[in-house]
């Protein structure tokens, strides 16, 4: 008798598009906490299925950080593994620079608070899956 296996559809984002919030060459992070308990760092993001990502990564800052900021352009561009550890299938990350007026963040509930970090600073910390491509950049 063989065994047959159902394939689950799933559907990919488009794209991992992430907010970099800059003051004196430190970035924002967030920090999470995982199931251990331990903290893990990352950037407000959110994964692009459809849409504009300019309008829907403003309104994604807002909600995760409390801040109101700008976006701006492309600072970098890089990809993001959105399968799993066996089946990677990778996708765009673009990461855009964020201005805003006031740098003072409030966090939403799911994050445990927050970090300014250089990008080297933040490679010898714990990052968080939608953060993995900080360590990318050479």
């Amino acid at each position: 008798m063989s065994r047959t296996r159902r394939l689950k559809e799933r559907f990919l984002p488009k794209a991992l598009v992430c907010g970099m919030l800059e003051d004196m060459g430190r970035v924002l992070f967030l920090k999470r906490k995982d199931k251990q308990g331990a903290e893990q760092l990352e950037m407000p993001c959110l994964l692009l299925y459809a849409g504009d990502p300019v309008s829907q990564l403003t309104e994604a800052f807002r909600e995760q950080t409390g801040i109101d900021g700008e976006v701006g352009g492309i600072v970098l561009e890089t990809r993001h593994n959105a399968g799993s550890r066996r089946r990677k299938s990778f996708v765009p990350c673009m990461v855009f620079r964020i201005r805003a007026k006031s740098m003072k963040a409030r966090p939403a509930s799911q994050f445990s608070g927050y970090r300014w970090l250089s990008l080297e600073d933040a490679k010898k910390e714990k990052l968080g899956r939608n953060a993995r491509w900080v360590m990318a950049i050479r």
